[in-house]
């Protein structure tokens, strides 16, 4: 599923591709998609619309629109936005001033599309901890002195912070040099520290490249994001350790996996 890096590169190429240009038409080729209204609804409403701004919050893209309502996007595990498009291959085809059309394309049909009048008010969003950007260091330590969660799945649970998911949670705690399977209160002060750092770096460095291509994730223009070349333990199981040499070790957390060296992180 594309994280906060994928999702964040997404909105900023949106920005400067759409924003500003009137949705003339609206193809239905799957409602599968489409959660709320209806599918005639939701091409009716929005045909005529301008894209006013373009947010995100955790996972979900938000397009705000000249009528005041939001058209919420959350990609899920296939999920994909294309533009230019091709209209006939895509799921929902959105055709724009100039000429031009925005795909949403998705394989398996995970995906979420709504149109609806406050997009602060979805479930999901109230849900959702602080963004990792806003978290101030003084915060993030408070936090993970009350929580007996191991680490690695409190880094992905979206209620504690918004945005980190599997890939990410495990690249942090590799440069942080934290073992995922301690608890979150566990932690001393300086790892917090670093933690914190941390998480902040990978981040930042995942949006620099354009987020992690290794499953359907592209970029707006369709091209591959280039961090996957940065990844120093996801997915690299029984690879040496780029720093120690040791392998990298694999467990299940919650049903995901989980890449660490057992040697460096502690």
């Amino acid at each position: 599923m594309p994280e906060l890096p994928e999702v964040e590169t997404i909105k900023r190429d949106l920005t400067k591709m759409i924003l500003g240009k009137k949705i003339t038409e609206v193809r239905v080729n799957n409602p599968m998609v489409i959660r709320e209204p209806s599918p005639a609804a939701f091409k009716r409403s929005l045909e005529g619309l301008t894209i006013k701004n373009i947010l995100r919050r955790g996972k979900l893209l938000i397009l705000e629109l000249s009528n005041g309502q939001a058209l919420t996007i959350h990609l899920k595990m296939t999920g994909q936005l294309v533009y230019p498009g091709k209209a006939k291959n895509s799921r929902v085809a959105f055709h724009l001033t100039g000429g031009k059309v925005l795909d949403f394309n998705d394989q398996r049909l995970f995906g979420e599309l709504r149109l609806i009048s406050d997009w602060k008010k979805l479930k999901f969003v109230q849900g959702l901890g602080p963004e990792p950007f806003d978290l101030t260091l003084a915060d993030f330590k408070d936090m993970l002195s009350k929580k007996k969660t191991k680490i690695k799945p409190l880094l992905m649970d979206q209620g504690f912070v918004a945005g980190i998911g599997n890939l990410y949670a495990s690249e942090i705690l590799f440069r942080a040099k934290i073992n995922p399977e301690r608890p979150g209160q566990s932690l001393a002060g300086k790892e917090k520290e670093t933690l914190y750092r941390e998480i902040k770096e990978v981040l930042s460095s995942a949006i620099k490249h354009g987020g992690s291509s290794i499953d359907d994730y592209v970029r707006l223009s369709g091209k591959r994001g280039d961090y996957v070349r940065f990844h120093q333990v996801y997915g690299r199981e029984g690879k040496p350790c780029v720093t120690c040499g040791g392998p990298v070790k694999k467990i299940t957390q919650g049903g995901r996996g989980t890449y660490f060296c057992l040697k460096c992180q502690r």
